[in-house]
Order: structure tokens, then C-alpha cells, then sequence
């Protein structure tokens, strides 16, 4: 994105900072600078958005499901991993806004929200958003919608119980975590809209295959679905 002369001008009194390595952005970087945009493992799901590896996540689950993509691959403990990290346990509520911004920039230029009525984050356990100050994929959604101007509804879809992180639980033990985790509230509001539900990073798809199927009860016309980091097991 070009940078205006009113943006060069404000930078002269108040630098611009990389969100993730806080290194001074220079007049043509954006978002991050441009390290840091290299060191990010892009996905290609936004070519064909309807057969990627996390669409299929969704197939046979999610009989509404349109559309999948993923910002960027995570690799656990690699460098590249390093802004997932800081977004989820270093009080980086900025970061994800950033990265929402991001996401949403590439997936206006391709076309993958057209459509797109509605985003909904995926709802963060009260427990989980105490300790962080603040939901992750709420972030990552305010973002897109800067991006993107689609609104975002933080209040349809609420997560009522919560056992425990789904970080070390098999694929079965995740779907049984999360199977009655959430309800809806008003969603009325949903019929026949094309949803897009944003989540943080997205392994089995079993919290996101939670919400669709709640969701669902709506009669929405789609949902889409949208994720920072993509866990791919054939990478």
C-alpha cells in the first residue's frame, strides 16, 4: 500500500515501528517492515480458497462452509512463529489488529471476502481473555474489517464453558472440548448472510467446526473461514 505524504509527514515527529520486531518502518513499508514480512511462511490458499488444505478441514463438517485461507503456516518454536506468540501470551492486542490488517489487505486484492456480509471472531473463554486482557482473534477481526470495511458482531456467537487449552489434546479430545462450548445470542441477525469467522491459528478445525455448527441454527447463507496460522501435519 502506498504511503501518503500526510503519512511520511507524521512520521517525522513519531516514527512507525514494525509491530513484531519494533524496528522503525521505512516510508514505503506498511503493515511490518519488510524482514519481518519475509520471515512470514505465506500460504497459498488464497489462489483457490475453495480446495486448500484448510478448506478441506471443513469438508464433510460444515455442510455452509465457502471459503478457507490462512494468512501464514506455524511452525512451533520456529522464528517465523514468534508473532502468534507474542499476539497470544505477550500482551500484544496491536499486533493482531496489525495482522488482521494484513490478512485483510491480501484478501480484498483477492477477492476473498467478496460477499462477505459479517465477521465473527471466534469467542475467547472469559478465564482465557482475563488472563490476556483481551480476545486474540477479536483483534485479528478488528483488523480485517479495517482492511476490508465488512462490520465485525462480537456479541452473536458466546462461549459459555471452557475445559481447559486445546494445545496438547489428540484430534478427538479436541472436538469433545469444545462440542457444546458455545450458543448464540440474537442470531436472528444471521440469516442468509455470508459469515466470516476469524480465528487465531487453526489445527483440526475443531473449535471453528464448534462455532459453524452452532452458528448454523442461524440459516446463514455461508460461512467462510479466515485464520492468522494454519497447522499443516504434510508440511
Amino acid at each position: 500500500m502506498k504511503v501518503s505524504f500526510l503519512q511520511r509527514l507524521f512520521d517525522l515527529p513519531l516514527a512507525r515501528c514494525c509491530p513484531i520486531c519494533h524496528a522503525p518502518l521505512s516510508a514505503d513499508e506498511d503493515e511490518i517492515c519488510s524482514r519481518c514480512d519475509s520471515l512470514l511462511p505465506r500460504t497459498d490458499h488464497l489462489l483457490h480458497p475453495y480446495d486448500n488444505a484448510m478448506a478441506q478441514v471443513y469438508w464433510g463438517r460444515v455442510p455452509s462452509v465457502a471459503r478457507a485461507a490462512a494468512l501464514i503456516y506455524h511452525f512451533t518454536h520456529s522464528e517465523s512463529s514468534h508473532p502468534l506468540y507474542q499476539l497470544k501470551y505477550f500482551r500484544r492486542p496491536e499486533l493482531g489488529v496489525a495482522l488482521g490488517r494484513l490478512m485483510g489487505q491480501a484478501m480484498v486484492k483477492s477477492g476473498f471476502t467478496d460477499g462477505v456480509d459479517l465477521i465473527l471472531p471466534v469467542p475467547l473463554a472469559w478465564q482465557r481473555e482475563e488472563e490476556r486482557g483481551y480476545n486474540q482473534s477479536l483483534m485479528l477481526a478488528q483488523g480485517l474489517s479495517e482492511a476490508t470495511g465488512i462490520p465485525v458482531d462480537n456479541h452473536v456467537l458466546v462461549r459459555t464453558s471452557f475445559e481447559g487449552s486445546q494445545t496438547r489434546r489428540t484430534r478427538w479430545d479436541r472436538s469433545e472440548n469444545v462440542k457444546n462450548a458455545f450458543v448464540l445470542r440474537g442470531g436472528d441477525s444471521l440469516a442468509n448472510k455470508h459469515i466470516l469467522l476469524v480465528d487465531d491459528v487453526v489445527t483440526t478445525g475443531a473449535t471453528s467446526c464448534a462455532c459453524a455448527h452452532v452458528l448454523e441454527q442461524a440459516h446463514p447463507a455461508h460461512i467462510s473461514f479466515a485464520c492468522l496460522a494454519f497447522v499443516d501435519d504434510d508440511r
